[in-house]
C-alpha cells in the first residue's frame, strides 16, 4: 500500500440508478463522465492532476492539492448544474439524470489492488449516502445538490471566495457508523434542518442583574461601595436600632 497522501475528494452519485434498465444505465454513465470531465476542466483541473475511480452509479475523484479548491467549489455550484441541465432538457424523462455531489478532503492511500483506503474517504462516502443529502435532492426541482465537509466549509466556503456565498449553505448533522458528523448543505434548508439548527442553539445566558434574588451582602464593618454599578439590594449587616453592636 502507498503512503497516504492529502487530496481533495470529489464524489458524484446518480439518483435512482438501480431503477433503470441496462441500456439506460450505460447511457447515464456516459453522461456522468461528460459532466464530471467538463466540471473539472472548467475548474482548471486536467487529467494529470486527478485520479478517478468508477463505482458504477458513481464517480470518485482524488484531486491534487495544487488545484484551487475555491475555484472548484464555484465551478460545482455553477458549471455542473448548467451542464446537467443542458443535457437533461434534450433527453426523455427516463434518460434524465440527477446527481448528489460531495466535496471533501483528507488522506487517502492506494493499496496493491489499486483500491482506495482511508477514513477520510470513508467519511466522504458516508456523506454521499446520507439521508439529508438524499432527501434534499428528492424535495427540490434542481438537477443536483452539493454537500461539503465541515473542513471544506470552515477552510474555504465560510470565507466567501469569489462566486461562493456562505449564507447559501446550512449546517446539517449526519448520522454515520462512526457517530454523528457535521457537514454543510447547499440550498434552502428543509423544515427538519431548521428544527435541528434551532435545537442546536445554546440557551441564552440570563442578563446581568436580571435575577430577582440579586443581592449584595457586606457583613460587619465593611461599609460602602467603591465604583461600578450595583444591581439589587445592598445589605450591610447593620444592627437594628436599639441593638448593641
Amino acid at each position: 500500500m502507498t503512503d497516504p497522501v492529502y487530496r481533495t475528494i470529489l464524489l458524484f452519485d446518480i439518483e435512482q440508478f438501480g431503477s433503470r434498465d441496462d441500456v439506460e444505465q450505460a447511457f447515464l454513465r456516459r453522461v456522468l463522465y461528460d459532466v464530471v470531465d467538463a466540471t473539472l476542466l472548467a475548474a482548471g483541473i486536467d487529467e494529470t492532476a486527478r485520479l478517478r475511480a468508477d463505482r458504477g452509479d458513481s464517480v470518485m475523484e482524488l484531486i491534487d492539492t495544487q488545484a484551487s479548491v475555491p475555484a472548484l467549489v464555484k465551478t460545482v455550484l455553477t458549471e455542473t448544474p448548467a451542464r446537467l441541465h443542458s443535457k437533461n432538457r434534450l433527453f426523455a424523462s427516463s434518460a434524465q439524470m440527477r446527481l448528489r455531489i460531495v466535496l471533501s478532503s483528507g488522506y487517502v492511500a492506494v493499496d496493491e489492488l489499486d483500491g482506495w483506503v482511508g477514513s477520510d474517504l470513508n467519511h466522504a462516502v458516508r456523506l454521499l449516502d446520507s439521508d439529508p443529502l438524499r432527501d434534499a435532492l428528492k424535495q427540490r426541482d434542481d438537477d443536483c445538490v452539493l454537500c461539503v465537509s465541515d473542513g471544506i466549509y470552515q477552510g474555504v466556503v465560510r470565507h466567501g471566495p469569489l462566486g461562493v456565498r456562505p449564507d447559501d449553505f446550512h449546517r446539517i448533522t449526519v448520522e454515520t457508523k462512526e457517530g454523528p458528523t457535521v457537514a454543510w448543505l447547499h440550498g434552502e434548508p428543509s423544515a427538519a434542518d431548521v428544527s435541528e439548527a434551532a435545537a442546536a442553539q445554546p440557551d441564552a445566558a440570563p442578563a446581568a442583574g436580571s435575577s430577582s434574588n440579586s443581592k449584595t451582602r457586606i457583613g460587619r464593618d465593611q461599609y460602602g461601595v467603591a465604583g461600578g454599578t450595583v444591581h439589587g439590594n445592598l445589605n450591610f449587616g447593620l444592627p437594628e436600632r436599639g441593638e448593641g453592636r
